[in-house]
């Protein structure tokens, strides 16, 4: 449902008169996985297989243009990252990876009571323990090569973990003190300073509720439209983006499409479009 609902809400166009040449590929299929369910996870075979999917189309997409990951579940993730990752070995260059998202995203099978994997992504392409079914990693992102900003929902063992691996980690709180291109310029100067390429992952949790209800699993206190477009600006003069995820988008949560349409707009922004060139728009 999320994919189309972007095609409805004009990405393509929006993309296009850019002056970018825009060239859908379609909805991916999941690979069949052979595995039988799990007593705790939910749907571990379609999300194996989904990874295995995307792992691949992620790698060949790489090769071919700036490629945008259209999706509902975060779970995405894990093959859109472990591809793009892949597809940066062969270049010999290091990938980061900007998650902008309520949550960290940093459980493992063993470790989530919900048995939601979408709360796994970030602990499978970074090479944590727990994740043998499925696909192997030959380039996991290292952690401190992780950057968080948006985060105002994460468990207590997750944020000890993620600063013992050295994080960049930015919640609302510290987006409210000092604003925030702080910690983003401070991450993209990290990323430059190693010749690095950069994956950015955006969950329409991200972004608070008010303006953006489309998502099941909602955080009061997110970031605004206008710190979402700085954002969005900072990232393309950076010139360091090299591929973008756009997840969790439920279009029967939203409200006249207005959160389809505000992440099609966070895209534009990431791909060039200007504060003055952006189109009113009423709801």
């Amino acid at each position: 449902m999320g994919p189309d609902t972007y095609r409805v809400a004009g990405i393509a166009e929006a993309l296009s008169d850019l002056g970018h040449t825009v060239t859908d590929f379609g909805d991916i299929r999941p690979d069949t996985v052979d595995m039988p369910q799990h007593d705790h996870l939910f749907a571990l075979p379609e999300c194996v297989g989904w990874t295995r999917a995307l792992k691949r189309v992620a790698q060949q997409a790489a090769q071919q243009g700036l490629p945008i990951f259209m999706g509902g579940d975060h779970a995405l993730s894990m093959g859109t990252v472990s591809g793009m990752a892949a597809h940066a070995q062969q270049i010999g260059r290091p990938l980061f990876v900007l998650w902008l998202d309520a949550h960290s995203d940093f459980h493992t099978p063993n470790s989530t009571g919900s048995g939601n994997l979408h709360g796994t992504p970030v602990a499978y392409f970074t090479g944590q323990p727990g994740f043998d079914a499925f696909p192997a990693l030959a380039a996991p992102v290292p952690t401190d090569r992780v950057g968080m900003i948006g985060l105002r929902s994460v468990d207590p063992a997750e944020r000890a973990a993620l600063e013992k691996d050295r994080a960049m980690l930015a919640d609302m709180r510290s987006i409210d003190e000092h604003g925030i291109k702080a910690p983003l310029m401070a991450f993209l100067d990290r990323v430059r300073a190693a010749n690095g390429i950069l994956h950015v992952s955006l969950d329409v949790d991200f972004l608070d509720p008010a303006i953006a209800p489309a998502v099941g699993t909602t955080v009061p206190g997110g970031a605004t439209e206008r710190e979402a477009h700085l954002a969005m600006e900072l990232l393309h003069e950076s010139g360091l983006v090299c591929s973008l995820d756009l997840v969790e988008l439920n279009p029967f949560l939203d409200e006249r499409g207005r959160t389809a349409k505000l992440m099609v707009d966070l895209a534009a922004s990431l791909l060039g479009r200007r504060i003055f060139d952006r189109i009113t728009r009423s709801f």
